[in-house]
């Protein structure tokens, strides 16, 4: 009689290690799938609040530099306007040295207890002197319009 040596099976391999990855790594692109969304959600509504600030003190700019100082007067708040006529705006706005050209370097928008205000920093060139100058343009947002408010 021969020996025969009993077949075991062969032992499983530790599959725990690989496990374990594969959990990591999901949950890591999990992880950057929800970040970029969120970045680029918070993106949008941040560009979303400041572009209209942004439009409205681009607007107003224009029309003084354009000397259309009736327009840039109808972009004031109402306090502004109740203080000052369109007659003496544009005897102010015409007296002061003309802008030849300007870039807004910043916008920021706040809201404190309900008020929302903007400010829009320009730095602008002088035509008659070829000076540079920062200027920041206060907003409020009268009526669900954005105005000037100086």
């Amino acid at each position: 009689m021969t020996y025969e040596p009993m077949m075991v099976p062969a032992p499983r391999p530790n599959r725990t290690l690989r496990t374990v990855l594969l959990v990591v790594g999901a949950l890591l692109a999990l992880c950057c799938v929800v970040g970029t969304c969120v970045g680029l959600w918070l993106y949008r509504s941040v560009k979303e609040s400041v572009e209209p600030v942004r439009v409205a003190a681009t607007a107003y700019l224009d029309d003084v530099r354009a000397g259309n100082y009736a327009s840039a007067y109808g972009r004031l708040c109402d306090r502004v306007r109740d203080t000052m006529t369109q007659e003496d705006f544009a005897r102010i706005q015409s007296a002061q040295l003309t802008i030849s050209s300007y870039e807004i370097t910043g916008v920021n928008v706040n809201n404190y207890n309900g008020r929302v205000t903007g400010t829009v920093q320009v730095e602008a060139v002088q035509a008659a002197t070829g000076a540079r100058f920062t200027q920041g343009v206060a907003l409020v947002k009268e009526d669900g319009d954005w105005r000037v408010c100086q």
